[in-house]
Parts: structure tokens; sequence; C-alpha cells
């Protein structure tokens, strides 16, 4: 189906939605810093981008802002998941770029709803 990228420095979380989307028939790759998922990106070209944004170094709102704004990336879609629950974290995660916002923990039927969703787009 489709390449997604995980950039979250939760193993645990990263093994979770790895899981969850291979059995769903997707490919996934992940990093686990802000940093090196965007290098990883910029050279993989996902068809998506899962977004955490509580992260050592930089953190998940500036990665999406890099990717959204950078010409090579601008046109895959990020979907931030993410422990922030905050009204205005949502609304400055998709000001920053991301497509759609989720808040940890996620129910499987949702997430993988919402990535066809942002796939169909």
């Amino acid at each position: 189906m489709a390449h997604i990228f995980i950039i979250d420095d939760s193993p645990t979380d990263v093994h979770v939605f790895t899981t969850l989307l291979s059995k769903a028939g997707h490919r996934v790759s992940s990093a686990a810093s802000a940093e090196l998922g965007i290098e990883a990106v910029r050279r993989e070209r996902p068809d998506l981008v899962i977004m955490d944004v509580i992260m050592p170094g930089m953190n998940g709102f500036q990665a999406t802002r890099d990717l959204s704004r950078d010409a090579t990336t601008a046109d895959i879609p990020i979907l931030i998941v993410t422990t922030k629950s905050m009204e205005t974290d949502r609304v400055w995660g998709l000001r920053q770029g991301a497509k759609d916002f989720m808040t940890k923990p996620v129910e499987a039927r949702d997430l993988l709803s919402r990535i066809d969703t942002l796939l169909a787009a």
C-alpha cells in the first residue's frame, strides 16, 4: 500500500504503530529524532509522515514546519500524533503544516481511517 515514515523517540510507540500499519499492508520506516527523520524523509520520500511532538533536540512542530516548507517534501502529508492535548497544540501543529492532529493514545481504527483519508487527498 503506502510507505509511512514515523518520527518518534518512543520505541514503544514506534513498535505499536509499526505493527498496526504493517498488518494493514503499509511499508513502515522510522527515525528516533526529528533531525534524523527530516534527513530520511527527504531521502526516502514516503507517502505520509507520523510525527511526534515531544522529542529531545528539535521538536515535532519544528520538524513539521521544516518538512512542509521544503519544496522537496511539502507534498508529503504529516499527521501529528502526540500526548499534547491542548487545543492550542492542535492549532499550532496545523499552522506548522500538519494535515491532521491526534492525541495519544490513539484508537487503531481511528488512526488507520485518518491515514486513509490523508493518503486519498
